[in-house]
């Protein structure tokens, strides 16, 4: 357990330029397939293309178990929470600092604990964050996104909406399939990835909060203005942005365009990345007969009329993708508005190069961050132009990092 205060000393890994093999991605028919580029390695692997530029790896906290999330403020303190149910916040000279937060009703189970975090868009002024967590109330356990406010000094969080938005199921026997990302939209807008709980009939069934992406008010939980069923007799419905989902894992916004890209593991073959849709349907319907959760129906189930395709699938293998999120500026170079996405079971750091519509032009892996960490639960874009990367392996063997690009010579 890590408690009170301890300063982080900042340990520089490894960055040779190897390029690894990694699993087969493909993407069938999906849209933009006729135009994804990938150059294939001896093993059967996608290579990254030249002129990429050199990463730098940098450990900003250790001795982490299971870390989910992490959000970066504005002060340039990193907030990161662990599954098991931590938030610590490491100062911008490497200072970590456990926060006083009361997480004693957390449910913990298997996938399900202290998941998903964003900070406030306004964050200097009201800060205000954002988390997503199974929670044990009145003998049983659901999935609650909470609104926190910390002090200045990074020492208290404290709950100011408890919860802002409840009734989310989860699985209590488990914890699988527990979703949970929360991500701010360009309008203002919270949204909430959620899994399907292991349960067949939640994903199609628009009066259930599990399998979805919800869109909601950040000051009432209420659905945000908007919303495709905006005008559905049920209050539940009213909160849905999407259906269809199995467990949406990642979140990501693409810089000036305002389109949202959502991520999610698959049964025994793809794993999806989505470009968000309002009242779209994403097709997963694993109700079988008599309620059997059937994990060998299609993850986009070409039955379902109007079902959303992917625009990227692993086909099979699954490699269990995770968060996700876009780098952008010159520094970057090649990776220059590529969505990253993290890989727990083929692990390491996926690329997506998409145009402008969200179609898919090339994919390959980051070949510094190939089979080197162990799983990545989360990237998530930085304010500073860093990309910081969670590790999700367990044991108190995980890791804050922090991702660069070398300067050019």
């Amino acid at each position: 357990m890590l408690g009170g205060v301890r300063s982080v000393p900042v340990v520089f890994l490894a960055t040779a330029l190897v390029l690894i093999g990694c699993s087969a991605a493909g993407t069938g028919d999906l849209p933009g397939a006729q135009e994804q580029k990938s150059t294939a390695t001896p093993d059967g692997g996608v290579a990254a293309p030249d002129g990429l530029p050199a990463l730098r790896v940098q450990t900003v906290l250790d001795g982490l178990d299971h870390p989910w999330d992490v959000a970066r403020a504005p002060d340039g303190t990193l907030l990161v929470d662990e599954r098991g149910g931590r938030l610590t916040a490491v100062a911008p000279d490497g200072t970590a600092r456990e926060l006083d937060a009361d997480l004693a009703d957390l449910f913990a189970e298997g996938e399900t604990g202290l998941m998903g975090l964003v900070l406030s868009p306004a964050f200097a002024e009201d800060r205000r964050f954002y988390t997503c967590q199974g929670v044990e109330e009145d003998g049983g356990a659901e999935i609650q996104v909470i609104a926190w406010t910390v002090d200045e000094d990074w020492t208290t969080a404290t709950r100011v909406a408890d919860p802002l938005l409840g009734g989310i199921p989860v699985n209590e026997a488990t914890g699988r399939h527990g979703g949970c990302r929360v991500r701010f939209d360009p309008s203002g807008a919270l949204l909430v990835g959620t899994g399907d709980n292991a349960v067949g009939s939640h994903p199609q069934d628009l009066g259930s909060l599990a399998g979805k992406v919800l869109r909601i008010d950040p000051a009432t939980g209420g659905p945000a203005p908007g919303n495709p069923f905006a005008d559905d007799a049920d209050p539940d419905t009213r909160l849905l942005l999407s259906s269809g989902h199995r467990n949406v894992q990642g979140i990501a916004v693409r810089p000036g365009s305002g389109q949202v890209l959502t991520v999610e593991q698959g049964p025994d073959r793809d794993d999806e990345v989505n470009l968000s849709v309002p009242g779209g349907n994403y097709g997963w319907d694993p109700d079988g007969p008599g309620g059997d959760y059937d994990e060998s129906v299609p993850m986009t189930d070409p039955a379902i009329p109007g079902a959303v395709p992917a625009v990227w699938s692993s086909g099979g293998p699954t490699i269990a993708t995770s968060g996700a999120d876009v780098v952008s500026g010159p520094r970057w170079g090649g990776y220059d508005g590529a969505l990253l996405v993290g890989v727990l079971k083929d692990t390491g750091v996926l690329a997506l190069r998409l145009d402008g519509t969200g179609r898919l032009l090339e994919q390959f892996r980051v070949p510094e961050l190939e089979d080197t960490l162990g799983r990545v639960r989360s990237p998530v874009a930085g304010a500073d132009g860093a990309l910081y990367l969670t590790t999700d392996n367990g044991g108190g063997e995980d890791r804050l990092l922090r991702v660069t690009p070398e300067p050019s010579r």
